[in-house]
């Protein structure tokens, strides 16, 4: 980037869910809402509670694909990142949302350095602890960390896909990990944001056998 305000980069919001059209529901809207206008892409794995009719119905200009099996959050995330436009990859869980419009614009000025290959986005898991995580400690430099939390992290897409994405085998949690280390490998860091915080909420449908 040329300037501190200036935004070279376009983004893509991509949100993965499965049975959970209510928290989704709060997930679209604060994209939606993003001041970057980043294009919104929701990958519905075989859902059965009506979630894509209800976000073509409340969010018209969100792009959505319905799968009728489901294959997994690490398949539909890397099934994104290959349908999506931006520049840079927002991904969020659909029991989480951007607390205030400016997330997406914030986060897009922190790659800034051709060596970020990802940003891990500061986050409350709102449920368990007011602690903010992911954050970096001052104003003043770039700091990096090992690795981001799936539900709230931005990541360059020609590098991701450059990479093979994530490994589907690993089907739910310990992608990120994984992911971070070969980039990390190839030359690249994460680096921890500034922006305004993600509150994860934490869905009680989580699936913990799947985990």
């Amino acid at each position: 980037m040329d300037t501190p305000g200036q935004i070279d980069f376009s983004a893509t919001v991509v949100i993965t869910t499965k049975d959970r059209k209510q928290d989704l529901r709060r997930a679209g809207q604060a994209a939606v809402e993003q001041t970057a206008a980043p294009e919104v892409l929701v990958i519905d794995d075989g859902s059965s509670d009506g979630t894509a009719e209800m976000i073509c119905e409340d969010f018209p200009s969100v792009l959505v694909y319905r799968e009728e099996e489901s294959a997994g959050l690490i398949v539909r995330r890397n099934q994104g990142a290959r349908m999506a436009e931006g520049d840079v990859i927002f991904s969020i869980d659909d029991d989480a949302e951007f607390s205030s419009p400016h997330v997406v614009e914030q986060t897009l000025r922190e790659f800034d350095d051709p060596r970020t290959g990802a940003v891990a986005i500061p986050y409350v898991d709102v449920k368990r602890s007011p602690e903010v995580r992911q954050e970096a400690p001052d104003s003043d430099g770039r700091y990096c960390t090992f690795a981001f939390r799936g539900t709230a992290h931005a990541l360059r897409r020609d590098l991701f896909l450059e990479l093979g994405g994530y490994r589907d085998h690993l089907v739910h949690q310990g992608e990120e990990m994984d992911y971070c280390i070969r980039m990390l490998d190839a030359g690249y860091v994460v680096r921890l944001g500034r922006s305004d915080i993600i509150k994860h909420y934490e869905s009680p449908k989580r699936s913990h056998e799947r985990m």
